[in-house]
């Protein structure tokens, strides 16, 4: 039976898919190149923010709609948008075939040779899985994601993930260096470390292993290939990981650090008042640890509460801080957590226009930036044919590198950048 694929949301869904795949293939299933010409679609879907529930019933009303002229034989859902709204989904898409939640990726085989409906275990999630050796790759030969854990520990007052995906999980050590022993053996020159929380990695262990632990394990590992951690908590960055930074054979000098505002008001009313000061020292104290560090950020505007001073006072810290990379997105109240039934909540269009106003200041940080860009030569990885990466520019959320002359994926290669096109570059 062929399968086709449709991967909606972030690097760690598409690390769900990878499992769930990894699973077909050992049963004898085929994946089809393209999803509209398959037996059964396989829609993962994603929950996280207004926008990523629309795509979702998007993609699979449109699945649903070759079902109905014959295009293919059953259409299954599963991910986020499952684990969290399956009664209305069921009710939503009669034509659905079967939904898997994100704690039962391992009944996929079973989903899909029975076309059974009830495939969303009652409860929160529990479970971390390991993806089938040797791993699947959907993002290509030259970079994998490589998840550490499962779940979250924090409670921001926003965010829904907890109640979809569970407690905090790390996944065993040794599980996670046989995967990437196995990816590098494979070829793939870049690991990016992910998880809701990477930084909290082995914390529910209660041995003593950490990030750290995992990441010079990584180091041991024998071969060329770079090591990028994705989100860091700003008041979990320790001393060990920037020494990590500073002296790993394989670390990519690149930290992801998620503000989501700098307003002191706005950050207890978020949950992360913990991090107050570290978030107003971050750009700084990292830049001094780590010399030529690159640092991306994620803020949120509309927030209830953001005031025209509060929202002033994150423009005027985003351009202190004056970070590489930077992505907004406007505040959207979530069913079931805390800052849903928060007052004094901006208009969506006051949102959305603040929003446009940090990007419209990021631009012009990035521009300044990318200049000083311009006739360097620098080491990149290529990923697809005639695009390639720099170590300052992470998979899916930081621009490319647009070659003008031929070179193997997955090759590392020396790149003198020429000239500058929106966020990415172009090979002089």
């Amino acid at each position: 039976m062929t399968i086709g694929l449709v991967s909606l949301g972030c690097a760690k869904n598409a690390v769900d898919l990878q499992v769930m795949s990894g699973h077909l293939l050992k049963a004898g299933h085929t994946l089809a190149p393209d999803p509209d010409n398959a037996d059964v679609i396989l829609v993962n879907t994603c929950a996280f923010i207004e926008s990523a529930r629309e795509e979702a019933a998007a993609e699979i009303a449109r699945a649903c709609e070759l079902k109905r002229a014959g295009r293919c034989k059953a259409v299954v859902a599963a991910g986020c948008f499952i684990q969290r709204y399956r009664a209305e989904v069921l009710k939503a898409f009669p034509d659905l075939d079967a939904i898997l939640g994100v704690d039962a990726l391992d009944r996929i085989v079973d989903v899909v040779g029975g076309l059974k409906s009830a495939a969303v275990p009652p409860g929160m999630p529990k479970r971390v899985f390991d993806p089938p050796m040797p791993a699947l790759r959907l993002t290509g030969a030259a970079f994998a994601y490589l998840k550490v854990a499962e779940g979250c520990a924090h409670r921001c007052t926003y965010c829904a993930i907890p109640a979809i995906r569970g407690k905090f999980r790390s996944r065993p050590l040794k599980s996670v260096l046989a995967e990437a022993r196995a990816l590098v053996k494979t070829g793939v020159k870049e690991l990016n470390v992910i998880a809701q929380d990477p930084m909290l990695y082995g914390v529910d262990f209660r041995d003593g292993t950490n990030l750290v632990t995992l990441l010079r394990a990584l180091d041991k590992i024998p071969g060329d290939f770079w090591v990028r951690v994705l989100y860091s908590y700003p008041s979990e960055i320790t001393d060990d990981f920037l020494d990590w930074l500073n002296t790993s054979p394989h670390a990519v000098k690149y930290v992801d650090v998620p503000l989501q505002h700098t307003d002191p008001k706005i950050l207890v009313a978020m949950a992360r008042g913990s991090a107050v000061k570290a978030t107003r020292e971050a750009a700084v104290r990292l830049r001094a640890a780590v010399p030529g560090v690159t640092l991306r950020t994620t803020v949120m505007t509309g927030f209830p509460g953001e005031t025209p001073a509060a929202f002033k006072r994150m423009l005027t810290d985003i351009k202190r801080m004056s970070f590489d990379h930077l992505g907004v997105f406007a505040f959207s109240p979530e069913e079931g957590t805390p800052a849903a039934k928060l007052p004094r909540r901006p208009s969506l269009a006051v949102a959305e226009r603040r929003a446009g106003e940090v990007m419209a200041l990021q631009k012009r940080i990035w521009s300044a930036k990318a200049r000083k860009y311009v006739g360097q030569t620098f080491r990149a990885l290529v990923v697809a044919p005639g695009v390639a990466r720099l170590a300052s520019q992470a998979p899916d959320v930081d621009g490319v590198v647009h070659l003008r002359s031929p070179a193997e994926v997955g090759a590392f290669i020396d790149v003198t950048i020429g000239k500058v096109r929106g966020f990415d570059f172009v090979e002089a």
